[in-house]
C-alpha cells in the first residue's frame, strides 16, 4: 500500500505555478466587514456562490450566524464594532489560524446620517462617522497587512468609498468628509502595498439600493440593485482596479465633478436636498 500524499496547499501551489491565482486552484479566502447588511451582505452571498471561505463581521450577530446559516460555506463570524481595533486584531487571527491568509479583505462597513456643522448635537454623529468610515478601514486592514506581505499570493485590500467623497455635499458634511478621507488614505496605501505586491482596490458607488439609501426621500439618479452592484464590485476585485466608480454613469459625472469649478458648483448644489438627521444604532 503506498502512503496517502498530502495534497498541496494554495500557496505551495501558487509557488509552483506563480501564475496561478486563487480561483484557480483552491476557494479563495475572504474577510468582509460590515458582512449583515446591504453591500456587506450581497457581497457576502456572492462570494459563497463563488465557493469561497468566509470570515464575516459585523455589528449584529444575530444576523451574521442567520448568514452563516444560510451560505452553507465554510466561514467564521466575529460580532464586533470596527471602531474596536483589538477585535479586529482577534479576529484576524483567529481567521488566519483557520483558515489561512486571506485573498481579499473588503473594508466595508460604513454609515451615513445627514449632518450640520452648526448643530451642537450633530457633534456626536461627526465623530462616530469618521471613526467608523476612516478609522475602522485603517483597523479592518492593519491586523492582515504582515501576514500578506509574507504569503506568495500577496491578497487584495478592497475600500468602500463612496462618490459623494470626490466633492462636499451640503446636509452631509461628516459622510462626504470621511469618503474624501477613505479615497485619500486608500490612495496612499495603494502606493506603500505595490512594493510588495499586494493590490489595493479602491471602489466608490453611487446610489445602491441598500436600507442606507431607503430613508432618502429625493430622486437617486441610477440607483443600481445592491446583488448587481456586488457582482461588479467583484469582478473589479479580480481585475485589481486601482479606482473605480460604479455604476459606470456615476464614473462619468464624477469626472465632471472633479474639473468643476467652486463657483459652479457652489450654484449647483446650493439647493440640493439633505440627508435626514436621524436617530442611529450606532450613535
Amino acid at each position: 500500500m503506498h502512503a496517502r500524499t498530502k495534497p498541496p496547499s494554495l500557496d505551495q501551489l501558487v509557488l509552483l505555478n506563480p501564475r496561478l491565482q486563487p480561483a484557480d486552484a483552491l476557494a479563495q479566502r475572504v474577510f468582509i466587514t460590515g458582512a449583515s447588511g446591504g453591500i456587506g451582505l450581497a457581497l457576502s452571498r456572492h462570494y459563497a456562490k463563488q465557493g469561497a471561505i468566509l470570515g464575516l463581521a459585523a455589528r449584529r450577530s444575530n444576523e451574521l450566524q442567520n448568514l452563516a446559516d444560510e451560505l452553507g460555506q465554510p466561514c467564521a463570524v466575529y460580532p464586533l464594532d470596527i471602531r474596536d481595533a483589538e477585535a479586529l486584531q482577534q479576529a484576524a487571527q483567529d481567521f488566519i489560524q483557520r483558515f489561512g491568509v486571506p485573498d481579499i479583505v473588503i473594508a466595508n462597513a460604513g454609515v451615513s446620517r445627514g449632518t450640520l456643522t452648526e448643530h451642537k448635537e450633530d457633534l456626536t454623529a461627526f465623530k462616530a462617522i469618521m471613526d467608523i468610515n476612516v478609522l475602522g478601514m485603517v483597523h479592518t486592514f492593519q491586523p492582515f497587512i504582515a501576514a500578506m506581505k509574507t504569503s506568495p499570493l500577496k491578497g487584495r485590500l478592497v475600500g468602500i468609498a463612496s462618490v459623494a467623497g470626490i466633492r462636499g455635499l451640503p446636509g452631509a458634511e461628516a459622510y462626504s468628509a470621511s469618503k474624501a478621507a477613505a479615497i485619500s488614505y486608500l490612495e496612499s496605501l495603494r502606493i506603500e502595498m505595490g512594493a510588495y505586491g499586494i493590490a489595493v482596490t479602491t471602489i466608490a458607488p453611487g446610489y445602491i439600493r441598500t436600507p442606507m439609501t431607503d430613508v432618502n426621500t429625493y430622486r437617486m439618479p441610477f440607483l443600481m440593485d445592491v446583488d448587481i452592484a456586488a457582482a461588479k464590485f467583484a469582478h473589479a476585485i479580480s481585475r485589481k482596479r486601482r479606482f473605480v466608480v460604479i455604476p459606470w454613469q456615476m464614473g462619468l459625472i464624477a469626472k465632471c465633478m472633479r474639473l468643476m469649478p467652486p463657483r459652479v458648483w457652489d450654484w449647483l448644489l446650493k439647493k440640493a436636498p439633505h440627508k435626514p438627521r436621524i436617530d442611529c444604532d450606532w450613535l
